[in-house]
């Protein structure tokens, strides 16, 4: 009893200090890359090899990218809130490791608007610029309806739509349907981004790279292009 109530205080501690989501469910380990490289390149030859080739179906993996937060980026939840500038802010600061995000991600919400602006986007270099909101190549992104493919991915391009029916892609984001609106330097061959929206973020470190919402990493998932 006495070992109960101990901690069921520490989780309630935990949970003050903003990560009981990551003590809590369980956090996967990072992509096995070369394992998801070879199974993509299986299935699709598969389908590639059929008599109507892939005729619009393709196989895929879906990871997440989001829009952080600057509130979620406190010293008191471990990041380095220490407030730098950068070109482009005209002097303004921001916590440094809100920065580091956004530069992955490619725009961050701000605190407080500037001059009507309530986004901070990453212009490449060391430069950023303040936004209207955060958009792609094909326009403004859209929560669980949004994505992004590698530039130049074969029957993935800019103006797709497609559906993801893998059971674990509609629990995660609600939604099975999406539309290719942006592409990513980083991303893979018949890897699919999908943009869960704004959000703080789950943790320091490598977790910033996830929203604080979910510890979704990866699924892999038929992609039907409608």
């Amino acid at each position: 009893m006495f070992a109960r109530k101990n901690f069921r205080q520490l989780i309630a501690r935990i949970a003050s200090l903003g990560v009981f989501v990551a003590m809590c469910t369980p956090v996967r380990a990072d992509i096995p890359w070369p394992e998801v490289t070879q199974r993509l390149a299986y299935e699709n030859e598969k389908l590639a090899r059929r008599p109507q080739g892939h005729n619009g179906e393709y196989f895929i993996v879906c990871t997440l990218y989001y829009t952080p937060m600057e509130s979620g980026f406190t010293a008191e939840r471990g990041f380095d809130a220490t407030l730098v500038t950068k070109p482009g802010l005209h002097g303004r600061k921001y916590p440094r490791d809100f920065l580091v995000s956004v530069r992955k991600e490619g725009f961050g919400r701000l605190r407080e608007p500037v001059n009507g602006r309530n986004y901070i986007r990453y212009n490449g270099g060391a430069s950023f610029a303040f936004a209207s909101g955060p958009t792609g190549g094909g326009g403004t992104l859209v929560a669980r309806f949004s994505a992004a493919t590698r530039r130049g991915q074969r029957g993935l391009g800019y103006g797709v739509i497609m559906e993801t029916p893998a059971s674990m892609v509609r629990q995660i984001f609600g939604s099975t349907r999406w539309k290719i609106v942006d592409t990513g330097g980083g991303l893979r061959r018949w890897q699919v981004d999908l943009y869960w929206g704004e959000d703080e973020p789950l943790g320091p470190g490598r977790f910033m790279a996830r929203p604080r919402g979910t510890t979704f990493e990866y699924a892999y998932s038929d992609a039907k292009v409608r």
